[in-house]
């Protein structure tokens, strides 16, 4: 989301495509925290966010604590106001658990490993 609003080159193209992210019932932003953004991309998700206060519904999904959302957004002002408005009137979820993908690879090399070894038995008879 972030890098599609940077890319729009006129003022038109953004204020449409901000429209795009500002109207959904609720508004999903899987996965915040991977990368590091500028602060253009800090700036632009404190107007969708903003915009989107108090009206609609927005879910973030993120591995980093809010602490650790400098990192995210170097040097970016508007931080603390993105926070702000992000955890009044909601709920936090904070959730610690094996990852699911993690969990299914070591299921799937289990199956292998016996896999593996029948064909061994099967091979030496």
């Amino acid at each position: 989301m972030l890098s599609d609003l940077a890319s729009q080159e006129s003022d038109n193209a953004l204020r449409r495509r901000m429209k795009y992210y500002i109207n959904p019932t609720c508004l999903i932003i899987d996965e915040l925290g991977y990368l590091s953004y500028s602060n253009r991309h800090a700036d632009l998700l404190f107007e969708v966010i903003t915009r989107r206060y108090e009206a609609k519904p927005t879910v973030i999904t993120t591995n980093k604590p809010f602490v650790e959302w400098q990192d995210i957004f170097p040097n970016a002002s508007c931080l603390v106001s993105i926070i702000d408005r992000l955890v009044h009137h909601s709920e936090i979820l904070n959730i610690k658990a094996e990852s699911y993908r993690l969990k299914e690879a070591k299921e799937k090399n289990q199956v292998r490993k016996v896999k593996r070894n029948k064909s061994k038995t099967n091979t030496t008879c």
